[in-house]
């Protein structure tokens, strides 16, 4: 009975193993990103927090519960990946195309995946779209690295299509999507730090400048909700007209702020930005 319907068996089979493992990477990077910024917030760079606005602990916890929610639909759609790369639909590949080649395909899956992540995000924000797949992560109107899979269950299911339809196309070596899956967690926690992690030259050189900061999220969170839709790059923002034309003067604001001697403790909204905003307030694009 269970062998007639193979996403059943693949579940009782794999499935603990599969949500063990991608829960345990978000909890991994989330955590790790959280303790970071709590330690850095005790330093001389605690001044690098972007936000006056703190995020409560209810802010964390929903967060919290919303990427467990995530996760469950991760092993969901995870049951059917494996079903389709056992029955030959998506590729399944257990070699290399030597160290070289799997770079360059590593390189072209996170340059996909930003492509990819850059025009759903954006299409989500249309007000047509916006409160059935996005309103759930802007809640986070001040974002935590917990808010890294905070997914409404529409957007969860957009969010992890990028991975049956890359294996549709290309046979990508297993440990080339290690790579891959554990990088975009990494980027996508430090994306909602809400602390900015990036050196002060990152803006200033051609090599880096083109690599998304938490500013330019944390942005599109409290201040720029119909701006910098990106993911890893900036690119997309830049070539569409979307990045917040705030952006290099936010972020050079926040890494040069005067290192301070003491741990800061929580304050108040200064009102500077739209920070305090609430959902009532934020109008979703219309592109």
């Amino acid at each position: 009975m269970i062998q007639d319907l193979p996403p059943l068996a693949i579940l009782l089979e794999k499935g603990p193993a599969i949500f063990a493992f991608d829960f345990g990477r978000y909890l991994v990077a989330a955590g790790v990103t959280s303790a970071i910024v709590w330690g850095l917030r005790r330093s001389s760079l605690a001044a690098r927090k972007i936000q006056a606005r703190e995020a409560s602990a209810a802010d964390k916890r929903r967060e919290f519960l919303q990427s467990l929610q995530t996760a469950g639909v991760y092993l969901f759609v995870s049951l059917f990946i494996v079903w389709g790369v056992d029955t030959g639909v998506l590729h399944r590949f257990e070699g290399s195309y030597g160290l070289l080649g799997d770079m360059a395909l590593l390189a072209a899956i996170i340059i996909a995946h930003d492509a990819y992540f850059y025009w759903v995000h954006r299409a989500m924000h249309h007000p047509r779209l916006f409160k059935t797949f996005h309103r759930a992560h802007h809640r986070s109107v001040t974002p935590t690295p917990w808010a890294a899979y905070s997914f409404a269950i529409p957007e969860a299911f957009v969010m992890i299509l990028f991975v049956p339809i890359w294996l549709f196309f290309v046979a990508t070596p297993v440990w080339v999507t290690f790579l891959w899956i554990n990088f975009q967690i990494v980027r996508n926690a430090m994306g909602h730090a809400g602390f900015e992690l990036h050196p002060r030259w990152w803006l200033a050189t051609p090599l880096t400048r083109w690599i998304n900061t938490t500013t330019h999220h944390d942005l599109h969170h409290s201040g720029g909700f119909n701006r910098n839709y990106g993911l890893y790059f900036t690119w997309w923002d830049k070539w569409m007209g979307t990045e917040h034309p705030q952006y290099a003067e936010r972020f050079h604001d926040v890494v040069s702020r005067s290192p301070v001697r003491e741990a800061v403790g929580p304050v108040q909204p200064d009102g500077e930005m739209i920070e305090t905003m609430s959902l009532r307030s934020v109008q979703p694009s219309r592109s």
